[in-house]
């Protein structure tokens, strides 16, 4: 199979995705971006799953358009780049969100987490004695 197959097979199936979801392209995008993002936010629990996340929700967004650009050059109907960025701007929005907020609030979770470990076993008691 070619690349241009290949795109216009990929072509075909977002095709199918927007017609059978009743959903406009730009939803799809963002739908997909958050779908993936969280999946592996759920599979990838340990240091830098953040991250991973993110990286591989940039790398489907930046294929995918790869792919509907290839295709549009087969088919001599290059859209501008604008319509491009709009795309990949649409698929990252919410995981760029989603990572930054993960990022803040993740040394609060482990600031509860120590407090919880103090008040519990031997420390506890020993804070109940001093007290």
């Amino acid at each position: 199979m070619t690349l241009i197959e290949i795109a216009s097979l990929f072509g075909e199936r977002k095709a199918s995705l927007v017609e059978l979801s009743g959903l406009d392209k730009d939803a799809l995008h963002i739908y997909f971006g958050l779908t993936l993002f969280l999946l592996i936010r759920l599979v990838w629990r340990w240091r830098g799953g953040w991250i991973v996340a993110w990286l591989a929700v940039l790398a489907m967004a930046v294929g995918g358009e790869w792919l509907d650009m290839t295709r549009e050059m087969g088919d001599s109907m290059l859209q501008p780049d604008a319509a491009h960025w709009h795309d990949i701007w649409n698929t990252m929005f919410w995981p760029t969100v989603l990572l930054l907020v993960g990022r803040w609030l993740q040394p609060h979770a482990k600031e509860a987490a120590v407090t919880v470990d103090e008040m519990s076993g031997e420390n506890a008691e020993r804070r109940f004695e001093q007290a």
